[in-house]
C-alpha cells in the first residue's frame, strides 16, 4: 500500500464538526466541536493548480484548495478543517486514494476564512472543546 511521504504532511490541521443544540429558551445554537481523535493531524495543504482552478470555475465550484491526510473513518462533507486560525469548509465528501482506498484521503475545501478571536475554545463537561462563532 503506497501512502503519502511523511515530508509532505508538514501542516497540522484540526477537524471540527457542527453541533446544533437548543438552549432552555428553545433558540438554536450552532457550535463547532473538535471531532474525536481528529485534533492536530499531519496534513498536506495545497492550493489548486491553475488547470484545476480553471476547471473548478467553469463548473461554478467554490473549491480553492485540497487537503490530504492519512486515511480516517468518519469524515463527512459537513465538517471543516482549521489551520493557522482559518476555517476551511469541506466542499464535498472526502475521497480515498485510487489504489487501495485506505492509504489517504483528499478533502476539497473552500477558501479559508479567519476564525474570530471570540471563537475561543470552551471546555465541555465531557472533556471536549466547543468553538462558538
Amino acid at each position: 500500500m503506497s501512502g503519502i511521504p511523511a515530508g509532505r504532511l508538514r501542516h497540522r490541521i484540526t477537524i471540527q464538526q457542527l453541533v446544533v443544540e437548543q438552549d432552555s429558551n428553545g433558540a438554536v445554537i450552532e457550535t463547532w466541536q473538535i471531532a474525536p481523535g481528529l485534533e492536530s493531524l499531519p496534513a498536506e495543504m495545497a492550493p489548486l493548480s491553475t488547470r484545476e482552478f480553471i476547471a473548478a470555475q467553469s463548473m461554478q465550484s467554490e473549491v480553492r484548495a485540497r487537503i490530504r491526510i492519512r486515511y480516517r473513518d468518519g469524515l463527512s462533507a459537513t465538517m471543516r478543517a482549521v489551520h493557522r486560525g482559518r476555517a476551511y469548509e469541506f466542499a464535498g465528501t472526502p475521497f480515498a486514494d485510487p489504489d487501495s482506498g485506505l492509504a489517504w484521503l483528499t478533502i476539497p475545501v473552500k477558501e479559508g476564512v479567519p476564525i474570530p478571536d471570540s471563537a475561543m475554545p470552551v471546555a465541555t463537561e465531557s472533556g471536549g472543546y466547543l468553538f462558538t462563532e
